[in-house]
């Protein structure tokens, strides 16, 4: 699950099965109005709105947002083009709605949009949405299920993402006016059901039709023609690459729906796009281009926050935690590379890698090390494997690390001189294991002499902050690593097709995790263009594992099952871990009204933002710039 749950003799049967799906009190052939994978949701069945927003906020204003990069699309369903701002690969971004839509403050939680309920078969093999009728496109005619049907259909056929996220879903058919069922190939997968409220619907008349100019639209294809969609905002004007702009509907159907009450108040959503991040921070730092900046950079949060307009109180900095899974960010090792194919050679290089000198002299301590593909959850593996994670490991036992069943997975730690030769020493030995050696300064195959040579693909400063301290570790051992930096799009699409040795990355999880596994690790995603296993990971054991998460029968099953991926994955040492901060760091100018609290889930939702007229005139009298 993703960023971003009778009668007679059968009752407690059925009742353990649900228990266990966390749909609790419910039958499986009763309709849900909302879902969830980790219990009931804390607002039961009677949601009128988020506790934490303001439900009479107002509407009206623009916000203002940069962008690095360019784009060439407004299809982002397809591995081809560089989606605009806005558009999401993944959910229906600011134009579509999807079946239902993830909860901001609960994880695994979701509630209905397009549809306004749905149930599922006992046995898992099959669910049914049943479509509000009062679901609309932006052209007034109603979605339909013939819509959800063609939408499934397209993007499973057309999108790598969606097809192994609904690999098991066989068929979407109507059985009525007003309901979908979509039958499984399994049973078991308690997941499959909930899931299928990620859908984006897309407006099938739209798609089939023809443009202004009598040419039949393509939905496989990139398009700059503005699509016509259902959600809050529809484009209003836009130049190709440069700039796109959203207004929000104002008949919008869904406006008074619990998940939209208080939400989505901007009027206008304008989108500048800028080639560098260096240009990108002083239009911030002048106003105008951008009115919120999500902060990553450690440095410029410590030292670069001194500018005119925050000493006046006009730009405010502040600090949102989160209480959702950590991601992994990390250096991916590319494993269709021969380079990388040696476990030992991966391992090696992860020994290279000095977190503690880099988050003291450069991320001003404020980072944490990852060790972890679930950080920050009860997902996490730790310790040695015991009770029911290493009972499902033991099934695998000739075909894993050793070291896995008899040692705690621990990273490098430096920071002082002795621990670097410490470090660097048994990097180089773990090379010697490989075939590698040091001869003349250079780290040289024993046999060919062929040097350890790599590229590390990026796109921007934070890549070239983040490898430099890396690339001269590395030459110490006499490993060349070097820094290409390309353009976004460039970047983009070599990922897409895996043309890279070795590029910074990141994993995002939810607590719930299941099907999405498979496009982040499986064989069949690592031989799929534009999925997410980067690192080409093709061993049967995390096959395996990803099945046993996907078919986890309750929550304790789920951990061990989780639990027993993760160990695999990081003994397997297919990435470099880097870091995480459990907090979301946000400056903004000071033009907005906001709830006094925030979802703790994910940190902050800008959504539940206004725009404080005042505020804003007040700016724009004091900042000719700021609109």
């Amino acid at each position: 699950m993703r960023v971003f749950r009778a009668t007679g003799l059968l009752k407690p049967i059925i009742a353990v099965i649900l228990l266990a799906a966390g749909l609790h009190g419910a039958s499986a052939d009763e309709w849900l109005t909302s879902s969830s994978l980790t219990g009931e949701s804390k607002y039961g069945q009677d949601f009128q709105h988020y506790d934490y927003v303001n439900p009479d906020a107002p509407k009206g204003g623009t916000l203002n947002s940069t962008v690095l990069g360019t784009f060439d699309s407004f299809n982002p369903y397809i591995v081809q083009g560089t989606p605009a701002a806005g558009f999401a690969g993944f959910g229906g971004g600011l134009l579509y709605d999807t079946l239902m839509e993830q909860a901001t403050d609960e994880g695994s939680v979701s509630h209905p949009l397009i549809a306004d309920a749905y149930k599922f078969a006992p046995d898992y093999s099959s669910a049914t949405y049943r479509i509000d009728p009062r679901a609309r496109w932006h052209d007034g005619k109603p979605i339909t299920v013939d819509d959800v049907v063609w939408s499934f259909n397209v993007l499973k056929k057309n999108s790598p993402r969606y097809n192994r996220y609904f690999e098991n879903v066989t068929e979407a058919k109507a059985i009525s006016n007003h309901q979908v069922e979509f039958s499984f190939n399994q049973k078991g997968n308690r997941e499959l059901p909930k899931i299928l409220g990620d859908l984006p619907v897309l407006p099938k008349h739209w798609w089939e039709g023809t443009d202004k100019n009598g040419k039949k639209r393509d939905v496989t294809r990139p398009t700059l023609e503005p699509p016509l969609g259902s959600a809050a905002y529809r484009i209003k004007s836009f130049k190709p690459g440069t700039e796109i702009v959203w207004e929000r509907m104002p008949d919008y159907w869904a406006a008074k729906l619990p998940v939209k009450v208080g939400r989505e108040n901007f009027d206008i959503r304008h989108y500048t796009y800028i080639l560098d991040d260096n240009a990108a921070w002083l239009a911030f730092t002048k106003g105008g281009l951008q009115d919120i900046k999500p902060e990553n950079s450690s440095r410029r949060w410590a030292t670069a926050y001194d500018f005119p307009a925050v000493k006046a109180g006009d730009v405010i900095k502040k600090e949102f935690k989160t209480t959702s899974p950590d991601p992994m960010q990390a250096f991916v090792l590319n494993t269709r590379r021969p380079l990388f194919k040696d476990r030992l050679v991966r391992e090696a290089l992860t020994w290279a890698f000095d977190f503690e000198t880099m988050n003291r002299t450069l991320f001003y301590g404020y980072n944490t090390r990852t060790k972890s593909y679930f950080q920050g959850t009860e997902l996490a593996s730790s310790g040695l494997p015991q009770g029911k994670e290493l009972e499902i490991l033991e099934q695998y036992k000739d075909k894993l690390p050793p070291e896995l069943f008899t040692e705690a997975y621990t990273l490098p730690v430096y920071g002082t001189p002795q621990a670097e030769r410490k470090n660097l020493r048994h990097a180089v030995e773990l090379f010697a294991k490989a075939g590698w050696v040091i001869k003349g300064g250079r780290m040289v195959n024993a046999e060919t002499g062929e040097p350890f040579s790599f590229e590390i693909l990026g796109w921007n400063d934070t890549d070239q902050i983040i490898a430099t301290p890396y690339i001269n570790n590395l030459r110490k051992i006499g490993v060349d690593a070097r820094l290409r930096i390309i353009d976004q799009t460039q970047y983009i699409n070599r990922l897409n097709n895996f043309d890279f040795d070795v590029t910074t990355s990141l994993f995002q999880q939810s607590d719930s995790p299941g099907n999405e596994q498979r496009d982040f690790w499986s064989s069949k995603a690592a031989g799929t263009p534009g999925s997410r296993n980067l690192m080409g990971i093709e061993n049967p054991v995390v096959d395996a594992l990803i099945d046993r998460v996907i078919y986890a029968t309750d929550r304790d099953d789920l951990v061990a099952a989780t639990h027993a991926l993760d160990r695999v994955l990081l003994w397997n040492f297919y990435v470099v871990p880097q870091y995480y901060r459990a907090v979301v760091w946000l400056a903004y100018w000071n033009k907005f009204g906001m709830p006094d609290k925030q979802p703790s889930y994910i940190g902050a939702d800008i959504d539940s933002w206004w725009i404080d007229p005042e505020k804003e005139k007040a700016l724009a009298a004091k900042y000719k710039s700021v609109d």
